[in-house]
C-alpha cells in the first residue's frame, strides 16, 4: 500500500484499514507458528503498512492540532 492512497482516506478509513491490517497480522502469526506460511515477507510487510497507517493518521492529527491554534 503507497503512502499516497492512504493520504487520501479519512480518519476514519484509515483507522478501519489499521484494523484490518492487525487482524491479517494476527493470522499470518498464526500460520507462522504451525509452519503453514507461504510468504515470511508478508508479516514484514503487513507490519510496515501497519505502521504507515499510523503514522499518516499522526501527521493528519497534528496538523488540524496546529490549524485550530
Amino acid at each position: 500500500m503507497k503512502s499516497s492512497e492512504i493520504r487520501e482516506m479519512t480518519g476514519q478509513e484509515i483507522q478501519s484499514k489499521v484494523s484490518d491490517l492487525k487482524e491479517e497480522l494476527f493470522n499470518l502469526r498464526f500460520q507462522h507458528g504451525a509452519g503453514q506460511l507461504e510468504n515470511p515477507q508478508k508479516m514484514k510487510q503487513v507490519k510496515r503498512d501497519i505502521a504507515r497507517c499510523q503514522t499518516i493518521a499522526r501527521e493528519a492529527e497534528l496538523s488540524t492540532n496546529e490549524d485550530t491554534k
